[in-house]
């Protein structure tokens, strides 16, 4: 049997884990002294409440190879192989936590190391869990993400400018600067890390802009997984970016999946961003 394990910087929570048939190995999330499990013990609704609440960034920690290791166990000592995704490990120390307990079991754990993260790295779970229900050698599994993760495209409008002043990645100045010019900024995870790849005035642009971006990747190959997400608590942005922008997917889909944002790229560019992942039929 091959099982599948992915850490909760995908925003698969306990709940979705299960109905889906995987393992779901989640990071902890802290605000001051109170730590949670993110997806387990604090939904991603929750996270969302307290981020809007709390003056202070919240903080992930990375799952350490101990955590790993008695995953690991548990799961393979009916004898099944195991497939472990993470978050990329350019954003965190978990992908090298992950080989480092993974040492212990040759031949049976094998790593993932996503490039990716939130619905990015959700999709390259879902296509792990299709090769699986096709029957597909294990072998052949890892050799096929670790060739198709790099055509995955993720790409966000970020709503509000004051996370990412809050988590020092642009400056007080400039955060004023582009809330007072109603500045979108577009953010993509290149190479396995977090970068703006365009900003627009206004939340039409922003969303016109996605859409560009969307095209200049060549499209989404509707033949993989795809994805779309919101941040926050309501959806209501990401449903008119869909109907504004349904000439990307009416002829390909009858339906776009919806998820919502956690903690992980959540913290960062807090509520009000809309994302999309899919693979790209230009790489």
């Amino acid at each position: 049997m091959i099982k599948i394990l992915i850490d909760s910087a995908s925003d698969i929570d306990e709940l979705e884990a299960k109905e889906k048939g995987i393992y779901m190995l989640p990071m902890e999330v802290s605000f001051g002294e109170d730590i949670y499990y993110d997806g387990v013990n604090l939904s991603h609704s929750e996270f969302f409440n307290k981020l809007i609440e709390s003056d202070d960034l919240p903080k992930t920690s990375q799952i350490n190879p101990f955590r790993f290791k008695e995953k690991f166990e548990e799961l393979t000592k009916d004898g099944s192989s195991l497939i472990c995704i993470t978050i990329s490990s350019k954003l965190s120390n978990t992908y090298q936590n992950a080989v480092a307990a993974a040492k212990e079991f040759p031949n049976q754990v094998f790593v993932i190391d996503s490039l990716n993260a939130c619905i990015g790295e959700r999709i390259l779970c879902d296509y792990a869990l299709r090769l699986i229900q096709e029957d597909t050698p294990i072998k052949e599994i890892v050799a096929r993400l670790e060739e198709q993760k790099h055509k995955i495209e993720l790409l966000a409008v970020v709503g509000t400018l004051k996370y990412l002043k809050k988590g020092g990645r642009i400056s007080s100045v400039v955060a004023f600067t582009g809330e007072m010019l109603s500045i979108k900024p577009v953010i993509s995870i290149v190479h396995g890390q977090v970068k703006m790849v365009g900003k627009a005035r206004g939340s039409k642009k922003g969303n016109n802009l996605l859409a560009e971006k969307i095209m200049n990747c060549g499209g989404i190959d509707f033949s993989f997984p795809y994805a779309t997400a919101y941040s926050g608590l309501s959806s209501d942005l990401l449903k008119k970016y869909l109907s504004d922008s349904s000439y990307l997917w009416q002829e390909s889909t009858s339906e776009v999946p919806i998820y919502q944002i956690g903690s992980t790229i959540g913290t960062h560019i807090g509520p009000g961003g809309i994302a999309v992942a899919f693979f790209s039929k230009g790489k």
